[in-house]
């Protein structure tokens, strides 16, 4: 008899007794057991730093990325890419509600949802994939997938275009935690402010630093600055390479004069941790959001230069994050335009 666990540790195959998330490999199939929701999945948003490794290993070529994506789901009964860790999320339609949540979710058959937890410990089966995306990382497939117990999940809301919402609700941790650590008057950085993640915490990083704090944007290349420049939330915005971070402390001190008090990590690529930390006061927080960052090459590097920052590491999850996010695109119409023309 299967013993069933809030958190879903009866679909683990390997190794036994390890959490799904962690785990080599699921149980995928598409049964239902009595505390597990299933799902008809319509569209996955693979998380930016796995979208950009699978996009390198394929050259581009879109059938090439939907064999990597399936055959990572083959091998692992889940899109958890071997290569960076990450996964994503999806929308999908609610097929079956398992007897011991029926009293306890309101949830009904036929509504549309986005998950809020990663595919990284999302059991799923992709029967087809439909259509890349290659600049939005929005994969269609045909599809299932498994909610356990302890998945969070939001409704899909009537006002925001589908793919809209589930853009913004893939880093709903980003823009919810910025609003938690920016007080009034601080210097916030923000590294990769031109993506996905960074233009959202940019919006909270204005509204709580307020007419007294400073707001600096990091992103590389004229694309990304350009989207940076037309949503005037930041008071500067440099043009820099975050791999290079002696570059870019260089850039910060000549442009502002002073290191920021909060530094939040939004870029996808590796190496980028010591801009972070070079660029932060001693007693300052860096905020690593991406999931490219090495929490071993952050915190060496940090000994390595004398720096006593305070790293936090960065979590998908936090109260109330996925209003939060959706509020800011209801707030901001200029962001909300940036998002539309991207992901519309």
């Amino acid at each position: 008899m299967t013993v069933l666990c809030p958190y879903g540790t009866h679909r683990v195959i390997e190794p036994v007794g390890a959490l799904p998330q962690g785990a080599l490999r699921l149980d995928n199939r598409m049964e239902s057991y009595p505390n597990e929701l299933l799902l008809d999945v319509e569209t996955l948003n693979i998380d930016s730093a796995s979208f950009t490794q699978i996009r390198q290993e394929a050259g581009d070529d879109p059938a090439r990325i939907g064999e990597i994506m399936m055959e990572i789901v083959r091998t692992r009964g889940k899109h958890h890419n071997p290569v960076t860790g990450s996964g994503g999320m999806f929308i999908g339609t609610v097929k079956e509600i398992g007897k011991d949540l029926q009293e306890r979710t309101d949830l009904q058959i036929g509504d549309r949802i986005a998950s809020l937890v990663s595919l990284t410990l999302t059991p799923l089966v992709i029967d087809k994939v439909k259509a890349i995306d290659l600049e939005t990382a929005q994969v269609d497939i045909d599809g299932q997938a498994i909610l356990f117990e302890s998945g969070i999940y939001a409704v899909l809301p009537e006002d925001l275009p589908q793919k809209l919402a589930l853009a913004a609700l893939d880093v709903a941790g980003a823009p919810a935690q910025t609003a938690k650590l920016v007080k009034p008057g601080d210097t916030v950085l923000i590294v990769g402010a031109g993506g996905k993640s960074g233009c959202l915490c940019l919006h909270e990083a204005r509204k709580r630093a307020g007419v007294s704090g400073t707001v600096i944007a990091m992103d590389f290349g004229e694309a990304a600055v350009g989207r940076i420049k037309k949503l005037e939330l930041a008071d500067i915005v440099l043009n820099a390479d975050a791999t290079k971070p002696v570059d870019c402390l260089a850039l910060l001190q000549e442009a502002s004069g002073k290191l920021a008090d909060l530094t939040i990590n939004c870029v996808n690529i590796p190496n980028t941790e010591m801009t972070s930390i070079l660029c932060t006061r001693d007693g300052g927080i860096v905020y690593f959001f991406s999931m490219a960052t090495s929490f071993t090459a952050a915190a060496l590097g940090a000994e390595g230069v004398g720096k006593d920052v305070n790293m936090l590491i960065g979590n998908g999850y936090t109260k109330d994050h996925a209003k939060i996010t959706l509020q800011v695109l209801r707030e901001n119409p200029k962001l909300r335009q940036l998002f539309e023309e991207i992901y519309v």
